[in-house]
């Protein structure tokens, strides 16, 4: 009997104040669950991850806060440094996003989804949008996204 191929999934987001880090919490913790048994989760702030970690993955799960009705600046920072890097490598790569938005989200989901779609990225499912503090239920639907996610990837659904 042949063993599973593990497949990979990287978790990239930016938190300055903890409410988007008590969502990615909920997320990895999804993607990590004992429901998983291939796939590997690398996990990695905005500000550090690179474009290795992108070729690796076999899909990206992003989260951010909503800044100025737009995604964070650690975020787009993330992109600006590897967009050109893997322009022509990752086409086709399933993601999924988790907003902490202050007002409705919406255009931190849009710039997102912008830049996303100039990559020939693919979206794996609905976005997840908390607006305010994150609670039991707002944790539960990262949760939810991240092994939701993580299922996909396993599978090679998305």
């Amino acid at each position: 009997m042949c063993a599973a191929v593990a497949r990979h999934l990287l978790v990239v987001y930016q938190s300055r104040t903890g409410g988007t880090q008590m969502l990615a919490d909920a997320a990895i913790g999804g993607a990590t669950s004992d429901d998983i048994d291939d796939v590997d989760v690398r996990v990695r702030c905005a500000f550090d991850a690179v474009a290795d970690d992108v070729r690796w993955s076999d899909g990206i799960l992003m989260g951010t806060p909503e800044n100025f009705g737009y995604m964070s600046g650690a975020l787009k920072d993330f992109f600006e440094r590897i967009y050109y890097e893997v322009l022509d490598e990752t086409r086709g790569l399933p993601y999924a996003l988790f907003v902490k938005g202050a007002h409705d989200g919406e255009g931190a989901v849009r710039s997102v989804e912008r830049v996303a779609t100039g990559l020939g990225w693919k979206p794996a499912l609905e976005p997840v949008i908390v607006v305010g503090d994150p609670d039991d239920a707002a944790r539960a639907r990262c949760r939810e996204l991240g092994l939701t996610f993580a299922a996909g990837v396993e599978a090679g659904v998305f």
